[in-house]
């Protein structure tokens, strides 16, 4: 392990980062590290001050966690690395890189629209819409969840059965009526909701990725209201910036 000097000052949640980090570049991509009671008797810490360490890895995409199987290094080579410029789908995304990606359990269901959705997407509120939920697999691994809501003029259920794979986007750009323009997106970490951990196979609680968008017609008009959970080990986001002009 790496010496620290007796110059250096090293806080004991400072040497619990360090010796982690260390024995998470010690192991292959793809490996299970030792349990959460053999690593925490390992370096001498609680669980709780354990999970809190490693959940800053998870969040750098250095690690995954499923539900019931352990934690593991993250395969560099199931990585979504891409720039947020350009409004594309996990499919398209997936092509370029050539990596495996499919859609996992898929669930399509009408809704009544509550004050928020009804606003969002200029309806009544308590009118039906169409809620498209569905896991998206890399190497049949979860490594995202995706949740779209539609007005009932735009998409409907019969849609969403034979040939659906997985992209409301590339499904509404194929159709091109109405045809999508521009995303409104915020982005944001969160702990993980009890549904999408579920769906993730992973804990309650653990740091996931979030997109909140609003996917407008040419008209301006909002036409799927969409949440995107992504496992932090699975994709690597950036955006290319300009120095302004004063």
């Amino acid at each position: 392990m790496t010496e620290v000097t007796p110059n250096q000052v090293e806080s004991p949640f400072q040497r619990l980062q360090r010796e982690l980090g260390e024995l998470i570049n010690c192991a292959k991509l793809g490996d299970r590290l030792p349990t959460e009671p053999e690593l925490a008797k390992q370096l001498r810490v609680s669980r709780s001050t354990l999970r809190e360490a490693m959940r800053s890895f998870e969040t750098q995409g250095l690690l995954i966690r499923k539900q019931g199987s352990g934690t593991y290094r993250a395969d560099s080579s199931s990585v979504f690395e891409t720039g947020l410029e350009v409004l594309e789908s996990l499919e398209t995304l997936a092509a370029r890189f050539g990596l495996d990606v499919s859609m996992g359990e898929l669930l399509v269901e009408q809704i009544p629209a509550d004050e928020n959705l009804a606003m969002t997407l200029n309806t009544e509120k308590g009118s039906q819409l169409v809620n498209v939920s569905r896991v998206i697999t890399v190497k049949n691994q979860p490594a995202a969840f995706l949740r779209d809501i539609l007005p009932l003029d735009v998409i409907a259920s019969k849609d969403l059965e034979e040939g659906f794979t997985g992209s409301v986007l590339d499904l509404l750009i194929q159709r091109a009526d109405p045809m999508p323009e521009q995303s409104r997106t915020e982005i944001k970490v969160i702990p993980a909701p009890r549904e999408v951990a579920r769906a993730l196979d992973i804990q309650r609680g653990e740091a996931l990725l979030m997109f909140e968008a609003d996917l407008v017609d040419k008209t301006g008009r909002v036409i799927d209201h969409s949440f995107s959970w992504f496992l932090p080990g699975y994709f690597h986001f950036h955006v290319n910036r300009k120095i302004g002009i004063i």
